[in-house]
C-alpha cells in the first residue's frame, strides 16, 4: 500500500507539472520597425539591402511598412495600389533622372507606439539623379527621415516621433496568419478570446483525471492481491 500511495504522489506531481507547462503564455516577442521592400512583379519581396546602399532603376517600385514583426519571414507587407504608372503618372521622365514609386504604409493602430496615431498610407514618385539611393528617392518626397547611429531607419514623414527598433511583446500588436495586423483597432491582438477555457487548461485537466485514475486502481490492485 505505501508503494501505491508512493506511486500516486509521484503521477500526480508529474501531471501538475504538464498542467503548469501547457497553461503557460507564450511570450513571443518582436520589433517595432520600418521594414523594406521591393515590388518584383505582382508581390513584395524583402529587400536584400538597406534603402542606403540600394539604388533602384527607372520604373522600379519599392515599398516600407511599418509594423511590429520577429523577423523577415513575419514582416507585413506594404497595403495599397503598387504600380508604377499608376503612382508616377504626373511625374514625366527626364534626362539624367529617374522616376521611384513609393509605396509607404505607416501601419496600423495595433502596431503604432503608444500615444500616436499613424498617417495614412500613400504613394510617392521621386524623381531624383540617376545614380540615387532609395534612402535618397525617400528623403526627396517623405521628410522629415530620422535614422539611429546605426543608420536604421526610424522615422519616415516623422513618424513614429520617437522610438527605433525597439522589442514589443506579442500583446503590442500581434498578426493574424499572412503577415496583417488582425485589427486596426488599438488593444487588439488579434487572438480569440471568447471566455472559454484553454486548450492548455482542458488538456492538463484530463491528464490528471487519467494518471490519478491510474494510480488508485493500481492502488486497488495490490491491496486485492
Amino acid at each position: 500500500m505505501p508503494s501505491a500511495l508512493s506511486a500516486l504522489s509521484v503521477l500526480l506531481l508529474a501531471a501538475v507539472f504538464l498542467l503548469a507547462a501547457g497553461v503557460a503564455p507564450a511570450q513571443a516577442a518582436g520589433y517595432r520597425y520600418w521594414s523594406f521592400w521591393d515590388r518584383d512583379g505582382a508581390r513584395w519581396t524583402y529587400a536584400t539591402q538597406g534603402p542606403s546602399t540600394a539604388r533602384p532603376a527607372d520604373g522600379d517600385v519599392q515599398g516600407f511598412r511599418f509594423a511590429v514583426s520577429q523577423d523577415s519571414q513575419d514582416a507585413a507587407r506594404p497595403r495599397g495600389t503598387a504600380d508604377f504608372a499608376a503612382i508616377c503618372s504626373g511625374t514625366p521622365a527626364r534626362d539624367g533622372a529617374k522616376r521611384v514609386a513609393l509605396v509607404l504604409d505607416f501601419g496600423t493602430r495595433a502596431d503604432a507606439p503608444s500615444g500616436e496615431t499613424p498617417p495614412a498610407p500613400r504613394t510617392a514618385c521621386a524623381r531624383v539623379p540617376s545614380n540615387a539611393t532609395t534612402a535618397e528617392a525617400l528623403a526627396a518626397v517623405a521628410k522629415p527621415l530620422r535614422y539611429d547611429t546605426n543608420a536604421l531607419l526610424c522615422a519616415i514623414s516623422g513618424y513614429p516621433r520617437q522610438g527605433c527598433g525597439e522589442q514589443v511583446s506579442s500583446d503590442g500588436g500581434a498578426k493574424a496568419p499572412g503577415g496583417e495586423p488582425a485589427s486596426d483597432t488599438a488593444g487588439t491582438d488579434g487572438r480569440k478570446d471568447d471566455g472559454g477555457p484553454s486548450v492548455g487548461l482542458v488538456a492538463g485537466g484530463a491528464v490528471v483525471v487519467v494518471l490519478a485514475g491510474a494510480a488508485l486502481w493500481q492502488a486497488r490492485r495490490r491491496r486485492n492481491a
